[in-house]
């Protein structure tokens, strides 16, 4: 049986961070070798060796996710990486595909997602982890091949993509954040729709939630677009 693939989990968000983490550890194959909450401790844990693949925020709070890559490389560090962000930005895309990063996940995403990556990264690495010489250029095409997709980040069900970006986007343009009353009235869905998008976007890490107290009567819950994302 070979040995499992460890993985360096490096997310500023603790509940984000928590669940990376569980998900990694639901994957066959895989293992969490730790997690870490800044890139200057990531790459002193990838110093202590015994890691085979990162997964990284593009957003920390000491360094952006490219900059430990760099640091990464230079030290010799030969661990794959896959970026993971809530940035859309196609500069920072191009610029993580020069880096040598493997895959590119975007927050928010689900368990199936993530595990899809990590499969076909397995898949990837099955097929060029061995010694020798591809026997030609269709054995080399298969091997990349397992690292592309087109599987999507597939929601909870009763949820779709465009309400998901309508309700994400209505809560990065407000910086003091949002209740799920004006999340609804801004996207024209009802409050519990609204409330239902944003608990999914709090608990995968993409916005945070906090207190309100306004009138009388009990707090409620806001919600505001994580910093960096």
């Amino acid at each position: 049986m070979s040995a499992p693939i460890r993985v360096l989990v490096v997310e500023d968000e603790p509940v984000a961070a928590a669940a990376h983490a569980e998900y990694v550890g639901r994957v066959a194959g895989f293992e969490v070798a730790a997690v870490v909450h800044t890139g200057a401790d990531a790459v002193r844990r990838l110093g202590a060796g015994a890691v085979d693949l990162v997964l990284l925020d593009m957003h920390l709070p000491d360094r952006h996710g490219l900059d430990v890559v760099r640091a990464m490389r230079a030290a010799g560090h030969p661990a794959d990486v896959i970026a993971v962000t809530s940035a859309r930005d196609l500069g920072v895309v191009r610029q993580a595909v020069s880096q040598g990063i493997v895959q590119y996940l975007l927050k928010p995403f689900t368990f199936a997602a993530l595990r899809d990556r990590l499969e076909r990264y397995a898949e990837f690495r099955a097929q060029v982890g061995a010694d020798g010489e591809a026997s030609g250029q269709e054995e080399v095409d298969q091997a990349l091949a397992a690292l592309r997709g087109t599987t999507g980040n597939p929601l909870p069900k009763g949820m779709t993509q465009q309400t998901l970006d309508a309700v994400a986007s209505s809560v990065r343009a407000e910086p003091e954040g949002l209740s799920a009353t004006e999340a609804g009235e801004q996207v024209g869905a009802s409050r519990v729709t609204a409330r239902r998008y944003l608990e999914y976007l709090a608990d995968t890490g993409v916005v945070l939630r906090t207190q309100r107290y306004g009138g009388p009567g009990r707090p409620e819950i806001s919600y505001r677009w994580r910093r960096g994302g």
